[in-house]
């Protein structure tokens, strides 16, 4: 498989595979494609594989393209304006995305859920509770929200991110939900009440724009219900 991530704010990744060649997507994120690409619905791995799929944001189902009878091209656009970004994936080379960031990979790439080890700490954090982790062999693409930011973390040292500008990490990392300190940096800090901390070893691919933080800004310009 060959590929080419093409556009600014609003990428897209076109990938050309030779005959037989598979690339699977969770959700509808096909954009074009030649006409003897074959395209296939299944829960890939059993329902139990899928609904895993589902609560780390996926869909329930994958839909798998197959090049027939000659190479073939097929398309996969993001959904917000924002990056694509691709990874090699290989045994003992797996990486943490964001919950939907998976936009399409090679056949060999395994989704699974990925759920912080502290359940209370995760659940109350937000986006740092559930998120993706790909596994397996080949070429993996994500879409992610903004312009992207890359640290290099050695082993034991930290960054502190609000939560939801995390994009990926690489699975060598440990995340931590972590309470904002001081009742009053709480309540009038405005910048809510959980910090998501990283700790390295390894590399972390940071979102300049989570469309939840596009989406709370939005808020005061919409028309309230008790306006009508």
């Amino acid at each position: 498989m060959k590929y080419e991530i093409t556009g600014d704010t609003l990428p897209v990744v076109i990938c050309t595979l030779s005959n037989g060649e598979k690339m699977i997507t969770e959700r509808g994120s096909m954009a074009w494609m030649s006409p003897n690409m074959i395209m296939d619905t299944t829960t890939n791995g059993g329902l139990g594989k899928a609904f895993g799929r589902m609560f780390s944001g996926e869909a329930l189902f994958q839909n798998t393209y197959t090049a027939s009878g000659g190479d073939g091209l097929i398309a996969f656009a993001s959904s917000f304006p924002g990056s694509i970004k691709a990874f090699d994936i290989m045994p003992g080379q797996e990486y943490i995305f964001q919950k939907k960031a998976f936009l399409a990979s090679e056949s060999g790439v395994n989704l699974s859920v990925h759920l912080h080890k502290k359940f209370s700490s995760g659940l109350f954090g937000g986006e740092g509770f559930i998120l993706q982790k790909v596994s397996g062999n080949g070429i993996a693409f994500a879409e992610f929200d903004g312009s992207i930011v890359e640290y290099d973390l050695a082993p034991g040292q930290q960054i502190v991110i609000d939560s939801g500008y995390l994009a990926a990490m690489t699975a060598t990392c440990r995340l931590d939900i972590q309470t904002v300190p001081g009742i009053k940096n709480m309540l009038f800090g405005g910048e809510g009440l959980f910090n998501t901390v990283i700790t390295g070893p390894g590399h972390i691919w940071l979102q300049s724009m989570p469309i939840s933080a596009v989406a709370n800004a939005l808020i005061p310009y919409f028309p309230s219900s008790s306006s009508n």
